[in-house]
């Protein structure tokens, strides 16, 4: 059987995928973070703590990041769009079930169902992006890809704080799940089916492995453990912020609280520009002084007036998105320095990511509780300084002229943009058999643009800077 080319910028289909993967990145994080803005309402509705009421947030992230594991090797076996529009539709339907939870229970129960459902897109987006677009237009796509999640990250918490404010939260709820169940609809007309997709029997015992040998490097761990504090301490803040502005001396309404989440532009920024700084100054450098932002918008969030508050949120978003950037990035190019195959590296990182949301988000609230605002910076700026920790472990090491192995066929798991916001463009296309063989553990060849060498099979790096 011969594959199909690639689709190139020009062609119809490419313009579809883009439109698509933008309309499914909005559903996903829309329907994820629809119940941030109005955590107040929930608590006051069900009569528990703000601690309790962030679990609607905490069990969700859960659900997706332990379900990222086996998205991706399921998805080899049934295929990309099918598991794009299983999880976009089964999540819109649980988000209206969600909207007429008649208890509390049922309702963590939902939200917990709805980051299971979730887990489809981001496990398989950019590796769909990888088998059917030409390597020229991947960073362009992937970065596209990347600002529909950020815009569905906005407009989920927006709509939910608007709609609430004019009616109630079950409202509010049940218009962010009608976005996520239009979008689904345009992902359902717009799509095209894979071309060059190629079915691999799922083998768990050998991801297993592979996952374990992730798990064992200390400077992968280290870029684990930055993405899980990062995100820890920017969901800490966001989490309990609508609890400050709609109390005295501020009262804001929910729209206005949900107003604030529009800094939202400024970490996309910051995560644009991150890669080129890396590839300046070195990614260890761009990550501390990404660490310092942080810190400081954190800190600038402790002063009285509203502007200074909101310029501290805009601050410390654009020192998030550029730590969450690099590390990101850097996790294929050291896991292939490492030996390791980039898929499970790539997915552990993510179950890192949200589980720092579930946890720290969820231990925000509790000391929100405890000690005020000053208790949340303090959580917050805690995890920035083991951020930078980790970061301080990471230094720059040779890569290795050539893997001892030839990659073994594994089932891909959740891909990881490059900091840049996409994937290294590939120097020449792999042939097909190379390509079929390498699986998740020969991603990180695709983004470091090695050679095959067609005797022994095994890949020769390009040189790379770790």
């Amino acid at each position: 059987m011969r594959l199909r080319g690639r689709r190139v910028e020009g062609v119809s289909s490419y313009r579809r995928i883009l439109v698509a993967l933008f309309a499914a990145g909005v559903a996903t994080f829309a329907l994820l973070y629809s119940t941030q803005a109005v955590l107040p309402e929930l608590s006051a509705e069900f009569g528990v703590s703000a601690g309790a009421s962030t679990l609607t947030l905490s069990l969700s992230t859960v659900g997706l990041g332990v379900t990222l594991l086996v998205a991706g090797p399921l998805s080899e076996a049934f295929g990309r769009t099918r598991l794009i529009h299983a999880s976009l539709t089964l999540s819109g339907l649980v988000a209206l079930a969600c909207a007429v939870a008649p208890g509390w229970h049922t309702l963590l129960a939902l939200r917990l169902l709805e980051g299971i459902t979730l887990a489809g897109l981001p496990a398989v987006a950019t590796a769909y992006l990888r088998e059917e677009l030409d390597a020229a237009v991947q960073a362009r796509a992937v970065g596209l890809y990347v600002g529909g999640t950020a815009m569905g990250g906005m407009a989920g918490r927006l709509v939910s704080a608007i709609v609430t404010d004019a009616t109630n939260w079950r409202w509010g709820l049940a218009a962010t799940a009608a976005l996520g169940l239009l979008c689904a609809l345009v992902v359902r007309l717009a799509l095209p089916p894979s071309r060059r997709f190629v079915p691999v029997p799922a083998r768990p015992r050998q991801l297993a492995g592979l996952i374990r040998r992730a798990a064992s490097d200390p400077r992968l761990l280290a870029l684990y453990a930055i993405g899980c504090c990062a995100m820890g301490a920017f969901i800490a803040t966001f989490n309990t912020l609508a609890f400050r502005l709609t109390a005295p001396p501020y009262g804001l309404s929910l729209t206005a609280v949900g107003l604030t989440f529009l800094v939202y532009p400024v970490g996309a920024l910051g995560s644009a520009v991150s890669g080129r700084l890396a590839d300046r100054f070195g990614r260890q450098v761009v990550l501390l002084v990404g660490c310092v932002v942080t810190g400081a918008g954190i800190a600038l969030t402790l002063a009285g007036p509203l502007v200074i508050l909101v310029a501290g949120l805009a601050v410390l978003t654009a020192g998030f998105f550029t730590v969450h950037g690099v590390a990101s990035g850097w996790v294929p190019a050291r896991a292939h320095a490492a030996g390791v195959a980039s898929g499970p590296a790539a997915s552990l990182y993510l179950v890192g990511y949200y589980a720092g949301s579930s946890l720290f988000g969820n231990a925000a609230a509790g000391a929100w509780s405890a000690g005020g605002w000053a208790a949340v910076v303090g959580l917050a700026l805690a995890l920035v300084l083991m951020c930078a920790a980790a970061a301080l472990r990471l230094r720059p090491l040779p890569t290795p002229p050539q893997l001892t192995k030839p990659l073994a066929a594994v089932p891909s798991a959740a891909k990881v943009p490059a900091a840049s916001g996409g994937p290294v463009p590939v120097a020449a296309e792999r042939d097909r058999a190379a390509s079929e063989a390498a699986g998740a553990a020969g991603d990180v060849a695709v983004q470091l643009g090695e050679r095959r060498n067609p005797r022994s099979g095994r890949y020769v790096a390009a040189a790379a800077r770790q």
